[in-house]
């Protein structure tokens, strides 16, 4: 396998072709269309031959390629079911598989790490990679003190390729329309250039992990590994043993998908109260389910520091759209800046815009499912549409990218596992200003299965 591709020029030619090959399929879609076939079917072929080359020429590349990829994968959920299937193919081999780095270069990267005698540490190392991720690929060992280990070591150069990527990336972000029509991906590409450069150094990332193990440690439901050993290029933490959560998405039982669901959202939305963090990258790959029943979480590079919680204004303004206050809806978003100064705003159409998106939590139990993601994602994209035109002209605040970023992501994994629960509880326990929190709700619901 070949190392990860360093080479600028290389590099740069890979993610130039992607938005020719965009606008040549573009172009063979019309004369299909002209020559008499179905426009839908068309599209379909076109979204799925432009999916498959997007998900390969991203994960081959790694970096900030394939860590856009990552995030892109939620929208796969939004996808028709009959568009999905070579999607969520392309997306798989995205998140599980990558060409790993050369064992020479590992073994440096370790030394560089660690020392020398690195390999002294451990009572037995694989050199095969366990598992491979955007930035680095994670081996199996035996810790000195007999301990089973994940060892994550960061690919060398990765650091140039992230920014060089998604540098590139941001220059033709409007390519990825195709996949999800009225998605803004240049503003979410912008996001990953300005946050994820925190990710290379793994000593953050330890001490970001660190604290979330000490404040989960013994939680009956949520399990973070310890770390045991960390440099700036390579993190030893316990190793989680666990039911990926990709495979509970794919062959996983309703009591599992129900279980996974509630347990997911709670440690998401519990992190901003407890540790004073978000755990900012919700993709499946960093969630297994542990044989007890716990959710394991893994990857603490991305994380979004919110010292004081999460903004209770976020759950007044939840709190006022379940009410049908249009009037304080958009006083309060004109306020937190997500409708910009003199913008004129009809404030019965922002409700219409809000309220569909609040149905997980607008009844005492929901159902995600692809077909709901769906019906919402058409909503909004939908260009004869006054309530998706209306979308378009609505800011993201920075302070709130990451916030929206994991609340996307979750929404998207949740329409994958198709989740059934009680998440407007959940969201009461977590977000500070949304209803009235009654005693009862001092408790976790219920969770499903054992």
């Amino acid at each position: 396998m070949a190392e990860i591709p360093r080479n600028a020029v290389t590099r740069t030619a890979k993610l130039a072709g992607l938005p020719l090959g965009i606008a040549g399929r573009a172009t063979w879609g019309l004369g299909k269309r002209i020559g008499g076939r179905p426009a839908e079917v068309v599209a379909a072929e076109v979204q799925a031959r432009t999916a498959e080359q997007l998900f390969r020429v991203l994960g081959e590349l790694k970096g900030g390629a394939m860590k856009a990829g990552q995030a892109l994968s939620v929208l796969e959920a939004a996808l028709p079911e009959d568009m999905a299937g070579p999607y969520r193919a392309a997306l798989t081999k995205l998140q599980e598989a990558a060409p790993p780095m050369p064992d020479a270069v590992m073994q440096r990267q370790l030394a560089h790490a660690f020392g020398i005698a690195w390999q002294d540490r451990f009572q037995s190392f694989e050199r095969v990679p366990a598992a491979a991720a955007s930035i680095g690929q994670v081996h199996r060992g035996v810790w000195e003190d007999g301990r089973p280990v994940a060892v994550k070591v960061q690919y060398p150069g990765a650091g140039k390729a992230l920014i060089s990527d998604l540098n590139q990336l941001s220059r033709f972000g409007r390519m990825f329309g195709v996949l999800s029509p009225g998605l803004d991906v240049k503003a979410l590409l912008t996001e990953l250039r300005d946050r994820v450069v925190e990710e290379l150094d793994y000593a953050l990332e330890a001490d970001a992990q660190r604290r979330f193990a000490a404040a989960y440690r013994d939680d009956p439901d949520i399990y973070v590994p310890d770390v045991i050993e960390a440099s700036g290029q390579a993190i030893v933490s316990e190793w989680v043993e666990g039911v990926p959560l990709a495979q509970v998405i794919a062959d996983g039982s309703q009591l599992l998908r129900d279980r996974a669901g509630l347990l997911f959202v709670r440690f998401l939305y519990s992190g901003p109260e407890r540790v004073g963090m978000l755990h900012a990258d919700p993709h499946p790959g960093n969630f297994r389910i542990l044989e007890d029943g716990r959710l394991g979480v893994l990857d603490f590079g991305a994380v979004n520091h919110l010292p004081g919680g999460l903004p209770e204004v976020i759950g007044q303004l939840i709190s006022c759209a379940l009410a049908d206050d249009a009037d304080a809806v958009l006083n309060g978003l004109r306020a937190e800046g997500f409708v910009r100064g003199t913008l004129e705003v009809d404030q019965h159409l922002l409700l219409r815009y809000l309220r569909p998106l609040l149905d997980p939590i607008a009844e005492d139990e929901f159902t995600f499912s692809r077909s709901w993601l769906r019906r919402q994602a058409v909503r909004l994209a939908d260009p004869r549409s006054p309530v998706a035109a209306l979308g378009r002209q609505l800011n993201l605040p920075p302070d709130y990218v990451l916030i929206h970023r994991v609340t996307l992501g979750a929404v998207g994994v949740l329409s994958q596992l198709g989740s059934t629960g009680p998440f407007r509880k959940e969201m009461q326990r977590w977000q500070p200003g949304f209803g009235p929190v009654a005693a009862e709700l001092a408790e976790a619901p219920e969770l499903p299965g054992a």
